[in-house]
């Protein structure tokens, strides 16, 4: 079959929606089809940086389209990005042949509306790969209010573009349950969650060494923060214990990935003199491992309001180095449905003091060794959940 795959962002870029997108195309195109990807041609967290307009890749066509770089640090300089990449994506796909199967994953959101203008003109069927919801988002984060003219409109997008799939792909089950209560059939929606790069992601002693030597950080016990910094990843408590540990010099704090509250920490650590933060940025696939290894304990965190709108994934990679990690959010969520079956700590938004002291009992019962083969490991893999996306994508041309 014809395959076109519709994301803001895709190989080479290194956030997490283009490492899974690059592993469904190629675990697609390896299953025998023909798979196409429509992207940016600008980097996800870096607009500056720029990709070719056209590459094969792992026997994939990826056409990338150009947009606006104005960046993430204002909701109208995200708006344009976003707009001008919806309207050369739009200009694209009209100019493509005809597919069979259109995927249209959720970056940047409701791309999947421009999907559905074009089932059936060009594809027979559409899978609505959900990464999160919106404008559910918007409404949670208070960028909008429920009743105002723009979110009627976004949420009658959304409620077109999971209508009019064949099959709505989500990450867990309270998204499944959201997506069920705006009336969409239980048939509809597949729940597979988002695999860990356990197939190149794992315990490294020597990128563990290497990195805490690179970045000073031998002799400390770290505390990280690996993924996007996002307002539905609110760091608030977590820096405030690195405010109250500041004079702990065994304790180091490592924030490393992007997004837009990614410069507003180093900012912080920097106004306030903390010594113990470190920003470090996004790092290639090829260095996941050592630096995932380096930390002590992980950090997963999660907005009270945001379950079943967003999934933080970067737990399934702390999991697949077998690292402990801390969970600051909701009790119920994804992440506490796995809970119970791996090595972690829980504190709530707010609780300072039980964050440090969850830091200080880890540091105490912490010793170094190799992964100890944890089962729950098992149940992310991708050698177990890719097939299941494989198999939903192909089975929707048959809905």
């Amino acid at each position: 079959m014809k395959i076109l795959l519709l994301n803001q962002t895709f190989y080479p870029d290194v956030v997490s929606t283009a490492q899974h997108a690059g592993d469904l195309a190629t675990g697609l195109t390896q299953a025998g089809h023909e798979v196409t990807v429509i992207c940016n041609s600008r980097g996800y967290d870096d607009p500056k940086l720029r990709f070719p307009l056209q590459e094969s890749w792992n026997g994939i066509k990826i056409v990338r389209v150009t947009s606006t770089a104005f960046g993430k640090s204002s909701k109208w300089r995200r708006a344009s990005d976003f707009g001008t990449f919806m309207a050369s994506c739009a200009f694209r796909l009209w100019s493509l042949h005809k597919v069979d199967i259109i995927v249209a994953m959720t970056s940047p959101p409701l791309i999947s509306f421009l999907a559905t203008l074009a089932v059936p003109a060009r594809a027979r069927s559409l899978v609505f790969w959900s990464m999160d919801l919106n404008p559910d988002e918007a409404i949670a984060a208070g960028w909008l209010r429920a009743d105002s003219p723009v979110a009627r409109l976004l949420s009658s997008m959304l409620l077109h573009s999971l209508r009019r799939a064949d099959r709505i792909v989500v990450l867990d089950r309270f998204m499944r349950d959201r997506i069920q209560a705006k009336g969409i059939p239980a048939e509809k929606v597949t729940v597979v969650p988002p695999w860990s790069q356990d197939d190149r992601v794992r315990f490294d002693l020597a990128g563990r060494e290497e990195f805490r030597a690179k970045y000073k950080l031998s002799d400390k016990f770290v505390v990280m923060y690996s993924g996007n910094h996002s307002p539905c990843h609110p760091l608030e408590t977590l820096l405030q214990a690195a405010e109250r540990l500041a004079e702990n010099e065994d304790v180091a704090f490592c924030f490393v990935g992007g997004g837009s509250e990614f410069g507003k920490v180093k900012e912080r650590a920097r106004s306030r003199g903390l010594r113990n933060v470190l920003s470090v940025p996004y790092q290639p696939l090829e260095k996941l491992s050592g630096s995932l290894s380096a930390a002590d304990l992980h950090v997963v965190v999660m907005g009270d309001q945001y379950v079943g709108v967003v999934h933080p994934c970067k737990i399934y990679n702390v999991l697949a180095v077998n690292k402990p990690f801390l969970y600051i959010g909701p009790l119920e969520s994804h992440v506490t449905d796995i809970i119970g079956q791996s090595d972690a700590y829980v504190s709530t938004h707010g609780d300072v003091e039980g964050v440090i002291q969850n830091i200080l009992r880890t540091m105490k019962n912490s010793v170094l060794d190799l992964p100890r083969g944890d089962q729950v490991q098992k149940l992310f893999s991708k050698d177990r959940l890719l097939p299941q996306m494989i198999s939903a994508v192909e089975l929707s041309d048959c809905a």
